[in-house]
């Protein structure tokens, strides 16, 4: 038998199988309702739908709107609804909506009518894909009266992706930017590709690596650049772009990118204009500088602020805006890593023009699978600040092992920074409601590539579906959206989403337990990230796992009490008072604060020694149980996503293996102590661990 779907707004037909899933269609899946009572009064409540907006015009955008709701209804319940295009009565509040806001309401204007209204055109786009979530999820829409409103204005993707296709921490194929054939030939992709981005309420793309390459502010690729903005542009996605600091001399003819120089303003000046001319709802920039080798005005003994505002400056006339990244520490720094980018950004609070935000990482460090929020989210009082999530897993095994990330940044966006006393959590601090800033903004590295499912794994799309609703209303628990997820994704069989939830809910802390438990960090493999390297020496100490897990014969973990580093001045003196003492200190932190003995006695009763060994075990345990509870579905998921996800759950057990083995047997060294009862013995010594060096590792610069 044979049936039509839609695929990502292209029509096919395919036969029904049980290997008729790939993935492409990620959570857009608009497969007929199977409940006959369900759809019967869904189709009921949805004979005649009112597109509302202030101008109560056609525009593409409202184009996007009616075309999801024909093929998403049609496809969904068979229904070929009046849809039909109004301009909203005067209100008396103008912004209603908090500009891209929507509400949804049954019945308003007679039986069977549902209006969706909002005072922009992406409001209402937004409102569709609302309403198709409601009836894939199964949700009642007879008496719908409801409003949204983002909490967060710029939701943004960052995409670390070169100009030649490689996508740095990139572990889904390469670049779906086809430079070279741009702009003449467009990839249906792309439009696909801004869709789900819309569907999800993110509206803004840096399209470029952070490690930037002068060569896309050229006219040659800014005509690339604005045929890209017009593919996404019907879905209200903008692009941005990464500005190299060091343009003016590369691609400008000057010989310097001082900050202060007229000359260097007046050719970033120029610049920008001419940027705007090529794409005219251009965005604006997103700047990594003296960060990693990276150029910036600190070579020309300027600050962050300088060079911020140069940017700032010439983008103001455009509304556009300068996301300056946090992620700063010192080439030949003596101070502790995590308190580095406070000591270079803190003094220059209040500095940054108002068209400025400073891109922060949740955790001081670097995307760990744990790790404090960053201390900036408190102290920076007078500086709009920005959020960067990883969407990607650089720490959490690529797309090979599950970790669903969700569980990570609500820790972080619901952790209190004590800003303004209780209740000043990360989340509040970033929309505005603690601090008052005006500018809000959230930036998730994608996590996205050329793979036919987008994201290398089926369940690794739940990572990018949970940052743009989280980006779109912080306050949604991760289990909601997990659950959302599931049932867009594999269906509304309850065993199906009990299942695919109950992995996804617990998959990151079992990542946390076989990777760097009880607050260990960075002592992964050095270069690709993937696999275990506590052993890992050379170079920079700031680039060594020793410099952050500190193992001696006395204990393990980094002391950045006051007798040490001293990091946690960096936090409220709530927070300090709980952190800086080990019997305090939250254990899932432990190692991160404080340097524990072998021997302290740990919660569960165990020495430090022995609930190390036992987290490790408990990992390993806990991805067998995964994939068995995934195995518990066969017939249940089509096949071609059961098979193939059924082999990452094999990786990644042995991947789980390799690190409780390497890690136990490095820090046994130190502990000198056996492994307790219940731990397997490592099938290797640790000499065999230290000697693998991985190849060509996806997303690993240093192998391109």
């Amino acid at each position: 038998m044979k049936r039509l779907f839609t695929l990502l707004g292209f029509s096919f037909a395919l036969t029904l199988t049980a290997s008729a899933e790939d993935g492409y269609r990620l959570w857009l899946r608009y497969d007929r309702v199977t409940d006959d009572h369900y759809a019967a009064s869904t189709v009921a409540s949805l004979q005649h739908i009112i597109l509302q907006t202030s101008a109560g015009i056609e525009t593409p955008v409202i184009s996007s709107a009616t075309r999801e709701l024909r093929d998403g209804l049609g496809g969904l319940l068979g229904l070929a609804p009046t849809i039909t295009v109004a301009r909203r009565p005067f209100a008396k509040d103008t912004n209603e909506f908090d500009g891209d806001g929507y509400s949804l309401v049954t019945g308003a204007k007679s039986p069977g009518t549902l209006l969706i209204s909002s005072d922009r055109d992406v409001g209402v786009l937004y409102g569709a894909f609302d309403l198709l979530r409601r009836i894939q999820t199964g949700q009642s829409i007879e008496s719908l009266n409801v409003t949204s409103t983002p909490k967060i204005q710029h939701r943004l993707l960052n995409h670390w992706d070169d100009l030649n296709r490689f996508v740095e921490r990139g572990y889904s194929g390469f670049s779906i930017w086809e430079w070279f054939n741009l702009p003449e030939v467009l990839n249906p992709r792309y439009r696909d590709y801004a869709r789900a981005c819309a569907s999800i309420g993110i509206n803004g793309a840096v399209l470029t690596n952070v490690n930037a390459n002068a060569l896309i502010l050229t006219p040659h690729y800014l005509t690339k650049v604005a045929a890209l903005a017009e593919e996404f542009r019907p879905y209200g996605v903008r692009v941005y772009l990464t500005a190299r600091f060091s343009a003016p001399i590369e691609i400008g003819g000057l010989k310097t990118a001082d900050p202060l120089d007229p000359a260097v303003a007046a050719w970033w000046k120029a610049k920008i204009d001419e940027i705007y001319t090529f794409v005219p709802d251009f965005g604006g920039f997103l700047v990594k500088a003296n960060s990693e080798g990276q150029p910036g005005p600190q070579d020309y003994q300027r600050n962050h602020a300088d060079g911020a505002n140069l940017l700032a400056d010439a983008l103001a006339p455009h509304h556009g805006i300068v996301m300056w990244r946090a992620f700063v520490y010192q080439p030949h720094g003596t101070e502790d890593r995590v308190k580095q980018a406070s000591l270079e950004f803190l003094p220059l609070d209040g500095q940054f023009r108002d068209n400025v935000l400073i891109q922060i990482k949740n955790g001081p460090l670097d995307f760990m699978p744990r790790e404090p929020f960053s201390p900036l989210f408190g102290q920076m009082k007078k500086t709009a600040m920005a959020a960067e999530l990883q969407i990607t897993q650089e720490y959490l095994g690529g797309s090979l092992q599950l970790a669903y990330l969700g569980s990570l940044w609500k820790e972080v966006l619901d952790a209190d920074t004590y800003s303004q006393g209780p209740g000043s959590t990360v989340a509040r601090v970033l929309d505005g409601s603690v601090l008052g800033q005006k500018l809000t903004a959230f930036a998730g590295v994608a996590n996205i590539g050329t793979d036919r499912n987008w994201t290398g794994s089926p369940l690794a799309a739940a990572n990018w579906y949970a940052y743009g609703r989280l980006a779109w209303d912080h306050t949604l628990s991760s289990e909601a959206i997990a659950d959302e997820w599931t049932k867009m994704t594999f269906g509304n069989s309850p065993k199906t989403v009990q299942t695919i939830t109950k992995l996804l809910n617990g998959s990151r802390e079992t990542v946390v337990n076989y990777s760097m438990p009880l607050g260990l960090h960075h002592i992964m493999a050095n270069g690709y990230h993937y696999g275990p390297g506590p052993w890992v020496t050379g170079g920079r100490p700031d680039w060594t796992a020793p410099y952050y897990h500190q193992a001696d014969e006395v204990g393990l973990g980094a002391n950045r009490g006051v007798t040490g580093s001293n990091a946690l001045e960096n936090y409220a003196p709530e927070l300090r008072q709980l952190w800086g003492n080990p019997d305090t200190c939250p254990e899932n932190l432990r190692l991160w604060f404080h340097h524990v003995p072998w021997d302290h006695k740990m919660k569960s009763g165990h020495t430090l020694w022995d609930e190390l060994c036992l987290r490790y075990q408990q990992g390993v345990d806990e991805v067998r149980a995964m994939q068995r509870e995934w195995d518990s579905l066969k017939g249940s998921v089509d096949d071609e996503r059961f098979t193939y996800v059924r082999s990452l759950f094999v990786r990644q057990e042995k991947d789980a293996r390799d690190w409780r083995d390497a890690c136990l047997l490095y820090f046994q060294q130190f502990s000198k102590r056996p492994l307790p009862a219940g731990v397997e013995p490592p099938a290797h010594d640790l000499a065999f661990y230290e000697s693998i060096k991985l190849r060509y590792a996806p997303g690993h610069p240093g192998d391109r």
